[in-house]
């Protein structure tokens, strides 16, 4: 059955066209063998309309504009020749709800014009003998019914129509709309992922380039020194290794990492051992907590953290061999304060505005893309009497 579901729908003519021929075999019989059916009871007048009232009917989702007028110049003639309605008439019902659900606007209110004239001009013309002209009328209205159905019907069909495709174009908008959001985020998602391998690879290799030296320079002299700048070397190497890892764990699509080795994302507890990194590595950090710590919003943390990171790289990068730094977290309770300074000799504001030595746009800039991100606020310069001051403020709701 489904398969002749099928190829009925593929093949609507031949169903039309089928279903004319019976209707031209109930036409010819009713209007050759019964007296009564025609007002000339001429054959060779009821065949021609009654064939073409059928052609009507097996041609009328190919053609329905040209259909329409068919029929209706067949049903003048049928007035005009004294040609009494005949089973075939149907056809111009068939017509009306036709052009009513596919054709175009205008050939929709032609067929409901002369659908509701249809049936009254063939009551005028052959009316019903000894009935009263009230009962006339009331013939009139009753047989005009089916063709405002039929009308009725069709545009519904064609309204329901046009509601579907609104519906598909809207689904089909929204789910472009829905990819270029995840093309966005993607591409969101990769500056991150940037900014985060610019942190972790900046900081990381400063420290194991600062223990290296210092190891090349005491290992004759000290070699106990010059081991424990090693083990330091070792150790970042394989923090270094470990955030990396996570990151470019990241950009795997469709891959889950069924070992569990993502290390989780920095948070503001961690910035204590990245201030004892940094003195291991020869750079004196003087740390400080003010208030009372308590829990942040995940991408608080993650921003304090990267932006403690970056200030701290910067100075061992600019600062200078005599160089120190301080770092302030200050717990307030709509948000968290950073104060990161050094008393170095510093280098020119413009290349951290340029992200540093690289000039890959990843200094200040990618300090306050992070500041951004979670709603706060960013100031970076130099301090009178030489060094450099980072004083960000991050709240624990992001600003709307």
């Amino acid at each position: 059955m489904q398969r002749l579901y099928d190829f009925l729908r593929r093949h609507p003519t031949w169903v039309d066209g089928f279903w004319a021929l019976v209707l031209f075999g109930m036409s010819i019989v009713s209007g050759v063998f019964s007296e009564e059916a025609t007002g000339t009871q001429l054959p060779a007048v009821v065949v021609p309309v009654t064939l073409l009232l059928c052609l009507v009917v097996a041609l009328r989702r190919r053609m329905p504009e040209r259909m329409l007028v068919l029929g209706a110049v067949v049903g003048v003639a049928q007035l005009v020749l004294d040609v009494a309605t005949l089973p075939a008439d149907f056809a111009l019902l068939v017509i009306v709800y036709t052009v009513a659900a596919d054709g175009p606007r205008w050939a929709s209110r032609f067929a409901l014009v002369g659908g509701l004239c249809a049936a009254p001009l063939a009551q005028l013309r052959w009316p019903q003998e000894n009935a009263s002209p009230l009962a006339n009328l009331a013939l009139a209205i009753l047989q005009t019914v089916p063709f405002a159905l039929a009308w009725v019907l069709g545009d519904s069909i064609r309204t329901r129509r046009a509601y579907f495709a609104q519906l598909e174009e809207r689904a089909a908008r929204l789910e472009r709309e829905r990819e270029a959001q995840s093309k966005v985020a993607v591409a969101a998602e990769r500056a991150r992922i940037a900014r985060e391998l610019h942190d972790v690879v900046a900081h990381n290799v400063s420290v194991m380039v600062v223990q290296a030296d210092g190891a090349a320079y005491v290992l004759d002299a000290a070699p106990d020194q010059a081991k424990k700048a090693l083990e330091t070397i070792s150790s970042t190497g394989r923090q270094a290794l470990a955030e990396m890892r996570r990151l470019l764990g990241v950009l795997r699509t469709g891959e889950h990492q069924e070992s569990g080795e993502y290390v989780p994302q920095p948070d503001v507890e961690q910035i204590e051992d990245l201030v004892e990194q940094c003195r291991g590595s020869g750079l004196p950090v003087d740390f400080k907590i003010e208030g009372t710590p308590r829990p942040l919003p995940s991408g608080v943390e993650l921003t304090a953290y990267r932006i403690v990171q970056e200030a701290l790289t910067n100075t061992r990068k600019h600062g200078g061999p005599n160089a120190g730094a301080s770092v302030r977290l200050v717990y307030f309770d709509d948000g968290l304060g950073l104060l990161v300074e050094d008393d170095g000799k510093g280098a020119p504001h413009e290349l951290y505005e340029e992200g540093g030595e690289d000039g890959r746009g990843h200094g200040l800039i990618g300090m306050r893309e992070r500041v951004g991100m979670v709603g706060g606020t960013l100031d970076a310069g130099p301090r009178p009497g030489g060094g450099f001051r980072i004083s960000a403020l991050l709240p624990l709701k992001p600003a709307h």
